[in-house]
C-alpha cells in the first residue's frame, strides 16, 4: 500500500473526528425545555439581587436567574430559585444592577471590522490636513511597494469635498494605497494604484459603477461601487492568519459591548469578490470516496481551538445561492451552538453618502444623478427565487426609496410565485422609504434591518443631498415601520460605524444627530422598550434564532449583560449605562478573566 495515501488517509480521518463536534447539528447541550427543576438538579451559575429585564412578555423582570449548561434554568425572584442551590455552583451578586439579554447585532462585518481595527483608521477625521497627516504617518513605516490599507474616511466632517489622489501622492510615492470611505460603497486610490489596476482616462465605467474623472476627463482616484472591482482584485488577500487575529481581536471588542452575536454579512460588497465569505468560513472539498471533509479556515478554525467566545448567523453572497444550499442540506442550519448558516445577500444599490443610493428623484446637489442600481433586477429576481425556492433565508441591500420599493415589489412577487411560508425577508438598511412603504414592510412581514446610528451622521447630509422635505419625510422611518407592524432589527454595520447597541438605543430613542440640540424627525422616535426589543428578541427572529435567542427565558441560551445603571426608571429616561460585564453560555466573556500563574 502507498504510504503516501495512508497519511492521507489518515489526516482526513483525524480532521473530520476533531471537527465532529461543531459540524454536527444535533450535539449541542441538552435543551431545556421548562424551568422546572427535576430531581435534584442544582444550578450552574445563580445569578441574584439584580434587576433584570427579560424582554419576556410571560414574566418581563426578576432578580434572580439559574443557569444550567449554558442555558436559562429558571429566571424570577430569589425565594423560586433556592431549591436550585447547590455547594459546587457559582453565584454572581448583581449588587441591584440592571441586566438585560446580551445583544445581536443584526447587521455588521466582524473579519473585515477585524481587518481595519490594524489598518489605516480613518474614522472621525475632521479637516483635510488631518486626513493627510494620518496618511502620511502610516507611510512612513510601511515597507516599500507594499499596499497602504485604510479606511473609515467621512467627507461629510470635513464640508463635502471629497478626496483627491493629488492630496496624498506626493507622500505615497512608492506604496500603492486604497483608503474605503466610511460606507463601503467608495474609496480613495492614490495614482500608483491606479496604475496598478491599469485604470486611465480611457477606462469605462463598469455596470453599477462610477470612475470619478475630473473636468479633463483624467481619474481623481475615486471608485464607486462595482467600479471599486477594478482595483481590489489587485490587493494581496490577507493571510489565514491575519484574518483568524481579525475575528479574535473583533469578537473582543465586540463582546465589550455588550454584543453577545452577531449577523456577519462576510466581506462583501460591490466589486468585491464573493468568494470572500466562504474563504472565511471553511475551504470544502469532496475526496475521492465521496465522503466530505473540511479543512478549517477561520471561523471553524476558531472554534475548533475553542477560541469561539461570540456567536456568529453567517450570510452569503447570493450569487453563491446554490453552494450553501448544499452545505445546508448536508450539515444543516445550525453547524454548533456559536455557528450558524443564516442566508444569501443581494446589493441593488449604492449609498447616501457616494450619492448611489437610488432614488425616484436626483440628488439635490447632483441634479442629473437618480443613484445607482448596482445589480440587475431580473437577475436578482431570478436569483432570489431560486434561493427562496431552496428555503434559504434573503436580504438585500437597499437605501434609496426607489430601490426599496423594487424590492418590496420583488419579494412580493417571489412570495406570490413560491407560495405561503415562514421566510422572514429582510431588506438591510431601508434608510429612506417613499409614503405608503412602511406599511408594505408590515403587509408583507419583511424584516428592516437598520442601523440607528447611521442617521447622526445622514441627517445633515440627507438634507444637503435630498432637500429638507425629502429628507424629513422618508428618512429613518423606524415609528412607521413598528406603527405598521414590521419588525425592526437592529445592527451597526460595524465598520462603517462603530459596534455600540446601547447607543444605538439611544440614537433610536432621542434621535438627536451630532452637533444637534434637538431631535431629527421627532415623530419617528421610539421607546426604550421597542430599541431593546430590535437589539434583542426581534433580532433573533430577523435569523430564525428567537427560540435559543433575545430573551432571559426557560430554556433559552443565558447570554447576558451586566449594565453600570442599578435603576430601571433612570435607564428609561437617560438611556445611558456602560457595559460592566458580558456572559455568553453563562460564563464571563468580558471583561476577559484572567488566569492565576
Amino acid at each position: 500500500m502507498n504510504p503516501a495515501v495512508v497519511i492521507s488517509a489518515a489526516a482526513v480521518l483525524l480532521t473530520s473526528i476533531f471537527l465532529l463536534p461543531f459540524l454536527n447539528p444535533n450535539n449541542t447541550k441538552d435543551s431545556l425545555n421548562s424551568g422546572d427543576s427535576v430531581g435534584g438538579v442544582v444550578a450552574d451559575l445563580l445569578v441574584t439581587n439584580g434587576v433584570i429585564y427579560t424582554v419576556d412578555p410571560e414574566m418581563p423582570f426578576a432578580d434572580s436567574m439559574a443557569i444550567r449548561n449554558g442555558r436559562v434554568l429558571r429566571i424570577g425572584n430569589y425565594s423560586s430559585l433556592k431549591e436550585l442551590e447547590g455547594n459546587a455552583n457559582e453565584r454572581l451578586d448583581l449588587e441591584g444592577k440592571l441586566v438585560l439579554p446580551g445583544f445581536i447585532d443584526s447587521h455588521l462585518h466582524l473579519i473585515y471590522g477585524g481587518l481595519q481595527m490594524a489598518q489605516v483608521e480613518l474614522r472621525d477625521v475632521s479637516t483635510k490636513e488631518e486626513f493627510i497627516s494620518k496618511v502620511k504617518l502610516a507611510a512612513e513605516g510601511w515597507e516599500q511597494g507594499s499596499w497602504i490599507l485604510g479606511g473609515g474616511w467621512n467627507n461629510d466632517l470635513w464640508g463635502g469635498d471629497l478626496p483627491l489622489a493629488s492630496w496624498i501622492d506626493d507622500i505615497t510615492p512608492n506604496n500603492p494605497l486604497w483608503l474605503s470611505r466610511m460606507d463601503g460603497h467608495m474609496g480613495l486610490a492614490n495614482s500608483l494604484a491606479l496604475k496598478v489596476a491599469g485604470i486611465t482616462r480611457d477606462t469605462e465605467d463598469p455596470a453599477g459603477g462610477i470612475i470619478v474623472k475630473d473636468d479633463d476627463g483624467d481619474p481623481t482616484g475615486l471608485l464607486i461601487d462595482s467600479a471599486r472591482k477594478l482595483l481590489l482584485s489587485m490587493i494581496p488577500e490577507a493571510s489565514v492568519n491575519e484574518r483568524r487575529e481579525a475575528l479574535v481581536r473583533a469578537s473582543n471588542y465586540a463582546l465589550s459591548k455588550g454584543v453577545t452575536m452577531v449577523v456577519d454579512l462576510g466581506r462583501y460588497f460591490p466589486g468585491a469578490s464573493s468568494q470572500l465569505s466562504w474563504d472565511d468560513l471553511t475551504e470544502l472539498m469532496y475526496c475521492e470516496m465521496g465522503f466530505f471533509s473540511i479543512s478549517a479556515d477561520v471561523y471553524l478554525w476558531e472554534h475548533a481551538s475553542r477560541n469561539m467566545n461570540i456567536r456568529s448567523c453567517l450570510f452569503f453572497p447570493m450569487e453563491t445561492w446554490s453552494r450553501l444550499a448544499e452545505l445546508i442540506q448536508t450539515k444543516g442550519r445550525m453547524l454548533s451552538e456559536w455557528i450558524y448558516l443564516g442566508g444569501v445577500k443581494a446589493f441593488i444599490d449604492g449609498s447616501l453618502g457616494s450619492n448611489s443610493a437610488l432614488f425616484y428623484q436626483s440628488y439635490t446637489d447632483d441634479a442629473e444623478n437618480y443613484g445607482l442600481q448596482v445589480t440587475d433586477l431580473d437577475s436578482v429576481f431570478n436569483m432570489t427565487s431560486m434561493s427562496d425556492k431552496s428555503e434559504l433565508q434573503v436580504a438585500i441591500h437597499a437605501i434609496g426609496d426607489k430601490a426599496n420599493d423594487l424590492i418590496l415589489d420583488l419579494y412580493k412577487s417571489v412570495a406570490a410565485s413560491n407560495g405561503a411560508r415562514d421566510r422572514r425577508f429582510r431588506i438591510e438598511h431601508a434608510q429612506h422609504l417613499a409614503p405608503g412603504s412602511p406599511a408594505l414592510f408590515g403587509e408583507q412581514g419583511i424584516i428592516a434591518s437598520v442601523q440607528p446610528e447611521h442617521l447622526l451622521y445622514d441627517a445633515d447630509s440627507a438634507i444637503k443631498k435630498l432637500g429638507e422635505e425629502r429628507a424629513q419625510k422618508g428618512s429613518y422611518l423606524f415609528h412607521s415601520l413598528l406603527a405598521n407592524n414590521a419588525e425592526l432589527a437592529f445592527g451597526s454595520d460595524w465598520p462603517v460605524a462603530d459596534i455600540d447597541p446601547l447607543w444605538s438605543i439611544r440614537t433610536a430613542v432621542k434621535r438627536i444627530p451630532l452637533s444637534w440640540q434637538f431631535p431629527w424627525i421627532p415623530s419617528e422616535q421610539i421607546t426604550v422598550e421597542d430599541a431593546i426589543a430590535a437589539h434583542t428578541i426581534s433580532a433573533a427572529r430577523s435569523c430564525f434564532l428567537d427560540h435559543e435567542l433575545g430573551s432571559l427565558s426557560p430554556g433559552k441560551l443565558a447570554d447576558f449583560v451586566v449594565l453600570s445603571t442599578d435603576s430601571w426608571e433612570d435607564f428609561l429616561k437617560e438611556v445611558s449605562a456602560t457595559i460592566d460585564a458580558t456572559y455568553v453560555g453563562g460564563r464571563q466573556a468580558y471583561p476577559p478573566l484572567t488566569t492565576a500563574a
